[in-house]
């Protein structure tokens, strides 16, 4: 799972938050196929999307978008 986000201030809350609730994540690049205003996404595993989605939600993280890899790139999932 990817969240792309608008801005690297969220990008880099969001990193901040997540850690602290022990989530695994990767700070990465956004990918070419997803269209976002920030260069930075944060990959996470698939089980922690209820948790991740708790957090940007309560924690009123503004982002462009979760995604899923698919096999001809990404596809908007929340």
């Amino acid at each position: 799972m990817l969240i792309a986000f608008d801005s690297t201030q969220q990008a880099l809350r969001a990193e901040m938050l997540l850690e602290y609730a022990d989530i695994e994540i990767d700070l990465c690049p956004t990918p070419k196929e997803i269209t976002a205003g920030c260069a930075l996404s944060i990959q996470f595993p698939d089980e922690d999307l209820s948790t991740v989605n708790q957090i940007i939600v309560s924690e009123r993280v503004e982002i462009r978008g979760v995604y899923r890899e698919v096999d001809n790139g990404y596809e908007l999932i929340e």
